[in-house]
């Protein structure tokens, strides 16, 4: 990959479109600018209205061109956007045009990396910036964009910062007597580590709502044969989407589908009914519904009016479907519906969005935390640990090195700045960008 090249892709959806936007990045764009508007000079940042023309001076659409010159743009190189018409035959007319202007396809997330390397992002706000390109609610939208408005990078890079202080003050211990050094230093050095530790661990605790936020909450419809799961399920949905029959072991695999409830996302999944079965077919079934139990969140046991019910788990909501067809409603633990004629779906509903209110929060508190940022957090963690064991050790006295205690919070410092980006390798590059699509 050549940082050096001109690249171009397009930034606004594919497929026919009323606009499209293709995003175009180099070095030195402001002659080609002023080529493809026809004027002897392009101000950055104004919006020119133009017939775009090929070498051959063809019309290939009525456009509205925008050079944008560095360091001000998104890539901190020269920036231009064509808007086009959003007709396929149109945009790859313009993608033939750059190309024979020595304009290569740009390759997935590498306009954002190009704007990390020029110091507009830091992996952080990569991060968030994928996840505001998946976001399908409120809830995630919010989230995304604290995180990539630079939210999540403010408390590592303090986080950070911290680190490499304490990591100096206990290095300095070797080095000068102890009536030099500042008063307290070592209770300062071990009240910050463990303040440190103490807020890392509370961010990882806090992980599951962070994936609950970004990835969905998990929600699983279990229960015996015939208790209505599915037209619960559809119920729910608001749609026909799970075959409904009064033959015993109707659904045999899962049947799953997404859901905005209060601007979470739910992911809704209806399993096979779990029952005892010679049926190879229908036993995987059961067997994914057991799955789909341990991966849950949140668990709707179903039953009917004339089934026992059954204990309730932290993580579990008792449902008695059908209940048009029992005269009382006696059980104070389970929430009573009929999913035929819709009778107390919506209740259901407001139970299972404050359920998930519980598990995932409101976001405005929690940092965008993937795998690749848990890995390297816990990796901090461990290192302040093992410096306020050291620190114990040493009885919170000058009794001994404390070189040891330095080098773990350098370590978990390291840790810290591969999440920013401040300390990288290709692989963490190359994994963090390839979230990213075309044009981004």
């Amino acid at each position: 990959m050549n940082n050096n090249d001109t690249i171009f892709a397009l930034s606004s959806g594919h497929g026919k479109s009323g606009v499209a936007v293709i995003r175009i990045s180099g070095n030195t764009l402001e002659t080609f600018a002023q080529k493809i508007t026809g004027r002897a000079t392009v101000a950055p940042r104004h919006a020119y209205f133009v017939n775009l023309r090929d070498d051959a001076g063809e019309i290939i659409d009525q456009c509205v061109i925008t050079y944008f010159a560095a360091p001000h743009s998104f890539t901190g190189t020269d920036v231009i956007e064509i808007a086009s018409h959003g007709a396929p035959a149109v945009i790859n007319k313009i993608f033939e045009f750059l190309h024979a202007h020595d304009m290569r396809m740009a390759t997935p997330g590498e306009f954002s990396r190009r704007a990390f390397y020029n110091g507009k992002m830091d992996l952080s706000d990569v991060d968030g910036l994928a996840a505001l390109l998946d976001a399908e609610t409120d809830i995630q939208r919010k989230s995304a964009l604290k995180s990539m408005m630079g939210g999540d990078s403010d408390i590592y890079n303090a986080w950070r910062n911290s680190m490499i202080e304490i990591s100096a003050y206990a290095a300095a211990i070797l080095d000068y007597e102890p009536d030099d050094l500042p008063k307290n230093i070592y209770e300062t050095i071990i009240t910050k580590t463990k303040k440190l530790y103490d807020e890392i661990t509370n961010a990882l605790n806090k992980y599951g709502a962070a994936r609950a936020i970004r990835g969905g909450v998990n929600v699983a419809l279990v229960g015996e044969t015939n208790v209505g799961k599915s037209s619960l399920f559809n119920a729910i949905l608001g749609t026909a989407r799970a075959i409904v029959s009064d033959i015993p072991g109707t659904t045999r695999d899962v049947v799953s589908a997404s859901v905005d409830m209060g601007g979470y996302l739910v992911n809704l999944s209806d399993t096979a009914g779990l029952r005892e079965t010679s049926d190879t077919v229908e036993r995987i079934g059961i067997d994914r519904t057991h799955d789909e139990i341990k991966n849950a969140d949140l668990v709707l046991h179903v039953i009917t009016p004339i089934d026992t019910p059954t204990a309730v788990a932290p993580d579990e909501l008792l449902i008695v479907n059908k209940c048009d067809t029992c005269g009382t409603q006696e059980n104070k633990n389970a929430i009573y519906v009929s999913a035929k004629k819709g009778t107390g779906v919506n209740d259901l509903i407001k139970t299972i969005t404050t359920r998930i209110q519980k598990i995932a929060g409101n976001g405005e508190s929690v940092l965008m935390i993937n795998a690749r940022t848990r890995k390297l957090l816990e990796t901090a963690q461990n290192e302040l640990l093992l410096a306020i064991q050291e620190s114990d050790a040493r009885n919170n006295t000058n009794d001994g090195d404390y070189d040891i205690l330095s080098e773990h919070v350098r370590y978990a410092a390291d840790a810290i700045g591969k999440i920013l980006g401040t300390i990288s390798t290709n692989e963490i590059l190359d994994a963090t960008f390839s979230q990213l699509c075309l044009g981004k």
